[in-house]
């Protein structure tokens, strides 16, 4: 059952990392910028959600760390790359 519970977790925490990059993807290059917000799953676990953006020339990368704690903290990272 832990484990059903864990992989639900982090399908879920994936899924909203997945959502901001899609979202800053989309958004005007000047705009942009890093961030942080918390995210209530559908599971009724609260995951904070933290991005950070690196820019060198035309390229940004975008980092998003998904935190969430089930009587464990827990963590995964996405990092992508987009270019001008």
């Amino acid at each position: 059952t832990n484990n059903n519970s864990y992989g639900a977790y982090i399908t879920e925490g994936t899924t909203f990392a997945q959502d901001k990059l899609e979202e800053l993807k989309a958004t005007q290059w000047d705009y942009i910028l890093k961030g942080a917000d918390n995210v209530l799953g559908c599971t009724g676990i609260n995951y904070t959600r933290n991005w950070d953006i690196g820019t060198n020339g035309s390229i940004k990368t975008i980092s998003i760390k998904i935190n969430w704690n089930d009587r464990i903290e827990h963590s995964i990272s996405l990092l992508s790359v987009i270019s001008q």
